[in-house]
């Protein structure tokens, strides 16, 4: 399985999109400030995830919630109380 995640972090309440193939040992490396990208912005909730049997599937979701304003709309609706 391939997964698409929504991490929020505790520091700055600001929210990150990402994508994996091992969830759990991801989200272990963000936590622990193993990723460039979001070291400075740990500790992190993980508030939401999609699987997918597909890479390209979960690849394109990724992409569509970083880069486009209407999926990521999307999913904030979705997830309203999982944001605060």
């Amino acid at each position: 399985m391939f997964y698409v995640y929504v991490l929020k972090s505790k520091k700055d309440n600001k929210l990150y999109f990402g994508f994996t193939k091992d969830l759990k040992k991801r989200f272990k490396e963000h936590q622990t400030g193993l990723v460039p990208s979001t070291k400075p912005r740990v500790p992190f909730d993980l508030i939401y995830y999609e699987s997918y049997k597909s890479e390209r599937d979960a690849k394109g979701r990724e992409f569509k919630l970083k880069k486009g304003k209407r999926a990521y709309e999307q999913l904030k609706k979705r997830i309203i109380d999982s944001m605060q």
